[in-house]
């Protein structure tokens, strides 16, 4: 058996790896906004069309990078971007995405906390359309692709999925109008999330239930989405009533019923994965 040098090593590690995929993430994100914002504000474009360019090339350029990076460095076929089971893991995601939305959205409906105060135009959806699809896109390959994944490896699917939940809420905790009830519900989001990943062992199927999450949320029942502000819909609505089944200003996806729905659906998940040996253990019980 080959002897790794200490070089090799620490350039194998879990750790160098996250932090150098990180690394990569962040250029391609940050100055890749940058510089597509930099360029298309020089032309006369509408604001709305300059942001679903801008949306479209960063969601490319971080599936393209993580690709590109991965197959170099881990010398290996990135097989969580497989484009076989592509359009089954896009329906299969999106659709428990929509459910599991919309029956969050029913418990405030039941408790006569939401109306319905206009229908608008299709049109009204393309902006939340693309902004929740590079948003999912953005945070499905930073904390599933990237910390959870390499996380796995070593810890075991268990540590990683709390590891990186725990992440996911905590990075959500900046956004306005959060609260330890958002922040436990974001958490448990999280771990929904993960429980896909390791169910599916592709980032097609989480992305899919991110994006149909969020999109459902906001551009389909008018309501906020993770205290930012409020974006065009399909549906105009009124959303009033008691905060721990609203959310309150951070959103219904920071009510009790949003994380009892997600628990519940991660549990579900996670039960189809043992069944299926999907489950990783730890490097020291391996």
């Amino acid at each position: 058996m080959q002897t790794l040098t200490l070089k090799q090593k620490i350039f194998n590690s879990s750790i160098t790896k996250i932090v150098l995929a990180l690394l990569v993430f962040l250029v391609v994100v940050v100055i890749g906004q940058q510089v597509v914002s930099r360029l298309l504000s020089i032309t006369t474009l509408d604001k709305d069309v300059r942001n679903v360019i801008k949306g479209v090339f960063v969601s490319s350029s971080v599936i393209i990078s993580y690709v590109l990076f991965f197959k170099n460095y881990e010398r290996r076929k990135v097989v969580e971007f497989a484009y076989q089971g592509l359009v089954k893991n896009l329906i299969i995601g999106a659709s428990v995405g929509f459910i599991l939305q919309s029956l969050t959205i029913l418990v405030i409906y039941l408790n006569g906390g939401y109306r319905i105060v206009a229908i608008n135009p299709l049109s009204f959806i393309v902006i939340p359309f693309v902004t929740m699809l590079t948003v999912s896109i953005i945070e499905e390959v930073l904390v599933r692709g990237i910390i959870f994944r390499i996380t796995e490896e070593k810890l075991g699917s268990y540590i990683a999925l709390t590891i990186s939940s725990l992440i996911f809420g905590a990075l959500h905790l900046a956004n306005p109008h959060s609260s330890l009830l958002s922040g436990l519900c974001v958490t448990t989001a999280g771990f929904l999330l993960g429980s896909v990943f390791i169910y599916s062992r592709n980032l097609w199927f989480p992305i899919a239930l991110h994006f149909a999450w969020n999109f459902t949320q906001s551009g389909i029942f008018g309501a906020v989405t993770s205290g930012n502000e409020k974006s065009s819909s399909l549906l105009e609505a009124k959303i009033q009533g008691l905060e721990i089944i609203t959310g309150g200003e951070f959103g219904p996806e920071g009510s009790i019923q949003a994380t009892l729905i997600c628990l519940i659906a991660a549990v579900i998940f996670l039960f189809l994965s043992f069944n299926g040996n999907k489950i990783i253990k730890p490097y020291w019980r391996q």
